[in-house]
């Protein structure tokens, strides 16, 4: 969007939604021509609040509606990336360097059959596939793992309240020692 939110040190301003089903399951969406997975995610516009940009990005990405989901929770803070040189486009103005994300953990109320790809102007998924707690951060782009363990970390206990699902044997022993240690945001 040309209005995009990109703030002084520039982190553009993002909203990530992590949506669970009944059986504990995640929605990956696949990128439109590519083989990439990731969680719904989108920009900011500037005047816009976490919470409006993620029911838009919510529906212009996967056609779901705030009466689809029950919202569970969301980071307390702004989870950062940076981008790798080589995706920085270094002539745009504002330039941006990463993003800063608010992270969103919601229930799927309604049927996953409601999942569509024609809502926004240019679609940025053709597939969805619903997997494992920890698996997004496997299957992400690399420089996006850390936010995606981060976000799983905090938000897990809202839609896990008795125990959450253990991280799997592939699990950075590094991230496993800040996340436990009970810091947020970027574990590496």
């Amino acid at each position: 969007m040309s209005n995009d939110w990109i703030d002084d040190e520039g982190f553009r301003a993002n909203v990530g939604i992590i949506l669970t089903n009944d059986d504990g399951k995640l929605l990956l969406g696949g990128r439109v021509g590519a083989r990439g997975w990731q969680f719904p995610q989108g920009g900011m516009l500037e005047d816009e609040s976490p919470e409006a940009a993620m029911y838009r990005e919510l529906e212009e990405e996967i056609g779901l509606t705030r009466d689809d989901v029950e919202m569970l929770g969301v980071t307390r803070d702004w989870l950062r990336y940076r981008l790798p040189d080589k995706y920085v486009r270094k002539h745009s103005t504002p330039l941006c360097i990463g993003q800063k994300q608010r992270w969103f953990m919601l229930r799927l109320r309604s049927t996953d059959e409601n999942v569509r790809f024609d809502c926004g102007e240019t679609p940025e998924f053709d597939r969805v596939r619903w997997v494992s707690y920890w698996r997004p951060v496997n299957e992400v782009i690399y420089f996006k793992r850390r936010v995606y363990a981060s976000a799983l970390h905090e938000l897990g206990h809202t839609a896990y309240p008795l125990t959450m699902p253990r991280p799997p044997r592939w699990w950075p022993k590094r991230w496993r020692i800040v996340l436990d240690g009970g810091a947020a945001g970027d574990p590496g």
